[in-house]
C-alpha cells in the first residue's frame, strides 16, 4: 500500500506493539514524533524525545513537531483498577484532548477485542475512553486486536525443562486467531491513509484458522520436538483463589491487586479472543476479520531456536 507521508505522534512507542508500530511508520516513511517518559529504555528508538506525559507538554510537542495523526498504543502495565484508569483512559483523554487543542486530523486507538464483554476495570477503563474518541471531533479508528503471540509463548519454559503444558479444562473452552506483532503494527499504520478504517471499530486477527489452548500446547511441542503432555487445571481453582482473596482485599491493597490480576486470569482463561455475536451469544470465528501473514506456528519455531525471556510481568497466568 503507498502512503501519504504523515507527521504522527506514536504514544506508546516503548512497549512491544508501540515497538513495532516505530518501526512500521518508518518503513512506510512517515516523520514520527515518539515522545517517551525519562528513563524509558529507547536505546532503540532514534527519533524517541524525553516529555512528561501531561496534556500540556503532549500539547506542546504537537505543536512543535507539526503533528497530523496520533496513533496510542498505550496501555496500563498490570489491568489493576487504578493504573488501568490512569493510563488506558487517563492519558489516552489527556492526549486526545491536545490533539483536538491543537487541531490534529486523526486519533488511532490501540483498544483490546476482549471490551465487548466487559467485567474487568481495564476493560472499562478502555471502553470509557472509546466513548470519548467516537464523540470527539476527530477522524479516529479503534483497532481491537484479538491474542498476542507473546502472552501465548509464557509456557516455552516449562516445556523445556521437561514439564507438561498446562490447560485450563479440557483446553477446548476458548479459541483465538493470534496476530504478530509486525502484523498488527501494519494494521495500526495503514488505518492513516485507508479512508475504510476511519470512525470504525476495528477487530482483527492473525491468519486463521482459531486456534484453542490445546492446539497451541501441541505446536509448541512440535516446534520443541517434543511428544505432548498436558495437565488440566479445573477453572474452579482460580475462582477459589478469587473467592478466597476479594474480602481480604478490601483491607490489604496487595491482596485486593492479586485478585484482580486472578479475575484477569480466569477471564483469559473462560473467554474467547473473537468477535462476540451478542445476537446469538456465542463467539462467532468466521466473523474475526483476519490481516498478515505470519503464523503462531511459524513464532513458535522461531522461538524454539531461540532463548527468550519472559517479558509478560504482571500478564502472566503460568
Amino acid at each position: 500500500m503507498t502512503y501519504a507521508r504523515k507527521s504522527v505522534l506514536l504514544l506508546g512507542a516503548t512497549g512491544t506493539i508501540g515497538r513495532a508500530t516505530y518501526a512500521a511508520l518508518v518503513a512506510a516513511g512517515h516523520d514520527v514524533i515518539a515522545p517517551v517518559r525519562a528513563g524509558a529504555d529507547a536505546s532503540d528508538l532514534p527519533l524517541a524525545i524525553p516529555c512528561a506525559m501531561t496534556r500540556p507538554a503532549i500539547a506542546s510537542l504537537i505543536a512543535e513537531r507539526s503533528c497530523e495523526a496520533i496513533i496510542s498504543c498505550i496501555a496500563s502495565r498490570n489491568g489493576v483498577a487504578a493504573d488501568a484508569w490512569a493510563v488506558d483512559h487517563g492519558l489516552n483523554s489527556a492526549a486526545l484532548a491536545a490533539a483536538i487543542g491543537q487541531d490534529v486530523g486523526q486519533f488511532v486507538m490501540l483498544s483490546a477485542i476482549c471490551v465487548q464483554k466487559p467485567k474487568l476495570a481495564f476493560q472499562q477503563a478502555k471502553l470509557a475512553f472509546e466513548s470519548e474518541l467516537q464523540a470527539a471531533p476527530i477522524a479516529w479508528s479503534i483497532v481491537r486486536p484479538t491474542a498476542y503471540f507473546k502472552s501465548l509463548s509464557g509456557q516455552l519454559a516449562r516445556l523445556r525443562r521437561g514439564k507438561p503444558f498446562l490447560l485450563f479444562g479440557d483446553g477446548e473452552l476458548t479459541a483465538c486467531k493470534p496476530i504478530s506483532n509486525d502484523d498488527l503494527a501494519r494494521f495500526l499504520v495503514q488505518c492513516l491513509d485507508n479512508l475504510d478504517c476511519q470512525n470504525r471499530i476495528l477487530p482483527v486477527g492473525g491468519p486463521g484458522p482459531a486456534i484453542t489452548p490445546r492446539a497451541q500446547g501441541q505446536m509448541l511441542f512440535r516446534a520443541l520436538g517434543q511428544t505432548p503432555r498436558f495437565k488440566h487445571v479445573p477453572v474452579a481453582m482460580m475462582s477459589a483463589i478469587i473467592a478466597g482473596l476479594s474480602p481480604l482485599g478490601r483491607i490489604i491493597p496487595s491482596l485486593r491487586q492479586k485478585a484482580e490480576l486472578a479475575r484477569i486470569g480466569r477471564y483469559y482463561a473462560t473467554e474467547s479472543m473473537l468477535v462476540w455475536d451478542a445476537a446469538a451469544g456465542r463467539y462467532d470465528t468466521a466473523a474475526t476479520p483476519e490481516f498478515g501473514t505470519e503464523t503462531l506456528a511459524d513464532h513458535y519455531r522461531r522461538l524454539a531456536g531461540q532463548n527468550p525471556v519472559d517479558d509478560r510481568g504482571d500478564h502472566a497466568v503460568f
